[in-house]
């Protein structure tokens, strides 16, 4: 069995080499890392009385957070984890304010909405973790990235765990920043357990530096209890990255002295392993240094701790004294969402976006539904100066489906970049340049692939704004959709995994015109929103679109075709289906085209539901658990007394998309879609 290296780090006593650093800087590194190990005493105080709910104790760890943090510029964002305590006070976040975060109180930086450090701050430059660990990884690849783009020397420092490590985010982050060489310190506190599992069960490698290679990236390790060596290696690793961007991993061996959280405790480690890294504790240590070298006074210590335990109170007093959150429901709804800022608009067309003159009416030209997104990324590209295109094999090859063919002659590599295969570390990078204030987009080469970044979405993205009021600000292009014989992994119809989900907008166009104008809208909006391209339409469906810039706005429904004997629901291809079926059989129908599935136009399904009263909704998806589950629902809460039958549903077959086309027709809805709609008007 391969012994576990943490068990074997070298000395019990720290030494510490002051090389040139001033005293102030001695000093203060010292005030830095006394801080947070007096308030996680007054927390474990605090937590055995109830006062607060749980607690991440950082307690033995503290040097690796305290130094790292103050070796960077104060623009520089930090991404830490659950117990770095010290990111947040040396960063100077309020005492008061931090202590309600913790407290669930309204004057906290959730909201009452989230506890411990799931938070971020852009005025501090930190962003908080999200409870699942690796994915931060790949947000500060995007901030680097943004830095990188506007030419800015600086760098982002991310944390993880050893056990962290272990997740797939990991080697996905590692691996984009090192093919991009970005900027990265990727910083791991290696503790020796993940909560209870020690590392020889975690990992088989000895030391987390031997990875660095296998990445092209340097690796350093550094003695995580000596606040000294950290801030020194960390700065000189900045310095020399804003010059020279790339990524570097560094590993911290380190220790925690208290539980993965308190409720857990310590039964697990042996006695003796406590003992040896008590020896080695990174406040008692540096503080008794400072005292043997005459940098620091008994008076001046005990007069520090004194105005620490003042600070540590007021501020407690104050969380206090803060008010608990008190629930509104119309105000926990808006706050899902960022909201447009002063001076944007979604829905106003100016005449400097190709209006003509004469008439105020945007000129058309007929294009393949392919040729229209393509169209709409074009304008978007030149609308948005900041905006950057990821996925795999867009840039000089144009992308499987040669949406984007063509662009990096007019926009450049900057802008529209290849990427690995590692759809959660582009998910992340995206959320992480639109924290610098840029705006992204991400092609899933197929719909189905988008599986890999849902962690990503769902947890990330879409509670970002709602958790600490920052933006999302990224489209998600996902093709798909069956009828080419492309079998059970290149053809789901997997939008109501999404439509599910508050904090996303989920769109879906059957047109060529909606294609262009709601890729648009997408983009303006400050949300994340997912794009669904129903891959069969792109060449199969022509259509007028407006030249230049304009808005299909998002939420609101359209009525595609009208008819007095019943009305069909549908989005996408459900769209051209209805339209063909009705035509074959000579019923008239209102069509109504969603558009948007989240959120979804309630009052236009109301409108057409009480005009004709017979109600069938289509989609291509499967059909249990789809979105028509939720609007013939809908329907019938709201709408019953307008029905004159019962809602109808027709969808896919509860299977796997088959690859024969014999089988693929069988799954698809549209032989289906006939017998009911016969039926419907026979009722």
């Amino acid at each position: 069995m391969q012994a576990d290296p943490i068990t074997t780090l070298a000395p019990a006593a720290l030494t510490f080499d002051r090389r040139d650093y001033a005293p102030d800087v001695l000093l203060r590194l010292y005030r830095e890392l006394l801080r947070p190990r007096m308030i996680e005493e007054k927390m474990l105080i605090l937590l055995r009385q109830g006062k607060v709910s749980k607690w991440f104790s950082g307690i033995g760890q503290e040097a690796v957070a305290v130094g790292s943090t103050l070796a960077l510029q104060p623009d520089e964002y930090i991404l830490p984890l659950h117990r770095n305590l010290g990111v947040f006070t040396g960063r100077g976040v309020p005492l008061g304010r931090l202590f309600a975060q913790w407290q669930g109180k309204a004057t906290g930086y959730t909201k009452g909405r989230d506890r411990s450090f799931h938070f971020g701050t852009n005025e501090h430059h930190i962003v908080g973790m999200i409870s699942h660990l690796g994915p931060q990884l790949a947000v500060a690849g995007g901030i680097a990235l943004a830095d990188v783009l506007d030419e800015k020397p600086r760098v982002t420092l991310t944390y993880s765990g050893d056990g962290g490590a272990s997740e797939g985010d990991f080697h996905e982050a590692l691996n984009v920043a090192a093919v991009w060489q970005l900027p990265v310190i990727f910083l791991v506190e290696n503790n020796g357990y993940g909560l209870s599992t020690p590392s020889s069960e975690q990992f088989r490698h000895r030391a987390f530096v031997d990875k660095g290679p296998a990445y092209g990236m340097e690796a350093v390790q550094v003695d995580g209890n000596n606040v000294l060596d950290v801030f020194h290696l960390i700065s000189t690793l900045a310095e020399d990255m804003r010059q020279r961007p790339r990524p570097v991993l560094v590993e911290a061996l380190t220790f925690r002295m208290r539980g993965h959280e308190e409720a857990s405790g310590t039964k697990y480690v042996p006695a003796e392993l406590l003992q040896e890294w008590a020896a080695k504790d990174p406040v008692e240590n540096y503080e008794k240094w400072l005292l043997a070298e005459g940098l620091l006074s008994e008076t001046a210590r005990a007069q520090l701790r004194a105005d620490i335990k003042r600070e540590i109170e007021a501020g407690w007093l104050e969380a206090e004294a803060a008010p608990l959150p008190v629930a509104d429901a119309a105000r926990e709804l808006a706050d899902m969402y960022a909201s447009l800022v002063a001076g944007e608009q979604l829905s106003v067309v100016s005449p400097d976006d190709h209006l003509t003159t004469d008439n105020e009416e945007l000129t058309t030209k007929e294009l393949r539904f392919v040729d229209a997104i393509q169209d709409g990324l074009r304008e978007a590209m030149r609308r948005h100066p900041d905006l950057v295109l990821m996925g795999q094999d867009i840039a000089d090859y144009g992308g499987v489906f040669k949406v984007t063919e063509g662009f990096v002659a007019e926009f450049g590599k900057g802008r529209v970049r290849n990427t690995p295969l590692c759809e959660s570390a582009i998910v992340g990078a995206g959320l992480g340049l639109s924290i610098r204030g840029r705006k992204s987009m991400v092609e899933m080469q197929f719909a189905d692939f988008v599986s890999c970044g849902f962690n990503q979405i769902v947890n990330n993205l879409a509670k970002t704004h709602y958790r600490w009021g920052q933006r999302a600000d990224m489209v998600v292009r996902l093709p798909t959709g069956a009828g080419s014989a492309a079998g059970p992994f290149h053809s789901q119809s997997n939008e109501a995994w999404f439509a599910h989900v508050p904090g996303l907008k989920v769109v879906y166009p059957s047109n060529p015109h909606d294609a262009k104008g709601l890729l648009l809208s997408a983009f303006a909006d400050p949300n994340p929103v997912l794009y669904f391209e129903h891959k069969l339409l792109y060449r199969s469906l022509s259509g007028p679109v407006p030249a230049g810039y304009y808005l299909t706005p998002i939420g609101e429904a359209a009525l595609t075709r009208e008819g007095d004997e019943l009305s069909i629901i549908t989005y996408g291809a459900g769209v051209q289906w209805a339209l063909a079926a009705c035509e074959e059989l000579n019923i008239s129908a209102d069509i109504l085209d969603l558009r948007t599935l989240l959120p979804w136009d309630t009052e236009a399904v109301a409108r057409t539901v009480r005009k004709n009263g017979r109600v069938l909704v289509l989609h291509e998806d499967t059909l249990s658990g789809g979105l028509g589950a939720e609007i013939a629902a809908w329907v019938g809460e709201h709408c019953f007394g307008a029905l004159d039958a019962p809602v109808g549903r027709v969808g896919s077959l509860d299977t796997a998309v088959p690859f024969a086309p014999q089988l693929e027709a069988d799954f698809l809805p549209q032989q289906r879609l006939r017998d009911a709609l016969r039926a419907l008007r026979a009722y």
